[in-house]
């Protein structure tokens, strides 16, 4: 019974707001007052009000938006590459919103928060660098992240505060590709660099499509039988991709057993930068990587094999390199209006 009348002709309201749980701590809320309206207004005012302070095993929650990230760091860094680097991101925009409270922090709150990033507000106050909208795009995909794992977790009661909130359209960012003249004067500008492991990771960027971290760090293990295996990958996908003969007999072979290469990626850039190409921002060593599945699929390679080759998840990904196909190219001559009128 929520309402009792006491000996002194006060009202006692005695009532767990969320419900009392068997063999579970709960909030519990006993108070008094002098008129039975006012102990029932009171009640009413809780319940309303239940959303803002919402109770955590009995207490209430007064967990930051900065804990939410810990908790879900703690439990979750061995399963991601980037965690700590997700944690750090998600670190700075708690203390750019305030350092607000778990139950605070709302799709108003960071619509805001992202406004001002945008504008280069933050930046100019923070001395960081502008982001653009798809970096933002990825803060807004790390925090849904952890509402839904601490939700599934039960360590979070309430909806995502960001379920409804649209990530924005951006442009697909232009993928160059070099030409075999390009190609060549690249990797001469390699063999001139004093670590001439740059030229040899840059080949088999060349030759298998993989990125040049993972092509840095190959050992003598993973290149066995004209295959090469590659794993502990971005997107922790295991993969072999073959490798020609000649190519095989060219490499450089360590006197021991261990990395086929010396780190090169600073060579790498000093070569380009002699070469003068002219590449898209954040594309330095991922060009290698576009032309490789560029000449690929213009030489008419199945878009399938390309994805296991290059290790991509969903198809989409491989299939932004499509239009290189030499039959695409090919109809869209021959269906064109002006050739179908003759």
């Amino acid at each position: 019974m929520s309402f009792r009348k006491q000996s002194d002709g006060k009202w006692l309201l005695d009532f767990y707001p969320e419900g009392k749980p068997k063999g579970k701590p709960a909030k519990r809320i006993r108070k008094t007052f002098s008129t039975k309206g006012e102990a029932i207004a009171y009640e009413n005012h809780v319940m309303e009000n239940i959303h803002i302070k919402p109770w955590l095993d009995g207490k209430e929650d007064r967990r930051k938006l900065c804990d939410l990230v810990t908790q879900w760091f703690d439990e979750h860094r061995v399963t991601l590459d980037d965690g700590e680097k997700r944690e750090g991101t998600m670190e700075f925009a708690c203390l750019s919103m305030g350092d607000p409270s778990a139950h605070e922090f709302d799709a108003t709150m960071f619509s805001n928060y992202r406004k001002k990033r945008l504008s280069g507000e933050i930046a100019r106050t923070a001395r960081v660098k502008q982001v653009s909208p798809r970096t933002m795009n990825l803060e807004l995909a790390y925090f849904r992240a952890v509402f839904n794992e601490l939700k599934r977790f039960e360590h979070w009661k309430l909806e995502n505060p960001l379920l409804n909130v649209r990530a924005f359209k951006s442009e697909e960012a232009e993928r160059a590709y070099l030409e075999y003249e390009e190609i060549e004067k690249l990797l001469e500008e390699c063999l001139k660099s004093r670590n001439d492991s740059s030229y040899w990771v840059a080949s088999l960027c060349l030759a298998t499509g993989v990125r040049w971290e993972e092509a840095e760090s190959i050992t003598t293990k993973r290149i066995k039988n004209l295959k090469v295996s590659f794993f502990k990958t971005k997107r922790n996908k295991n993969r072999t991709v073959p490798i020609s003969n000649n190519f095989f007999d060219s490499l450089p072979k360590p006197e021991k057993p261990g990395r086929y290469f010396n780190p090169c990626y600073s060579d790498f850039r000093k070569a380009v930068e002699r070469a003068e190409l002219d590449l898209p921002d954040g594309q330095l060593s991922h060009v290698l990587r576009h032309t490789f599945a560029s000449y690929f699929m213009m030489n008419r390679g199945n878009i399938l094999i390309l994805q296991r080759i290059l290790g991509n998840t969903d198809i989409k990904m491989t299939m932004r390199y499509a239009h290189f196909a030499a039959n695409h190219l090919e109809d869209a001559i021959r269906f064109k209006p002006l050739e179908r009128k003759k």
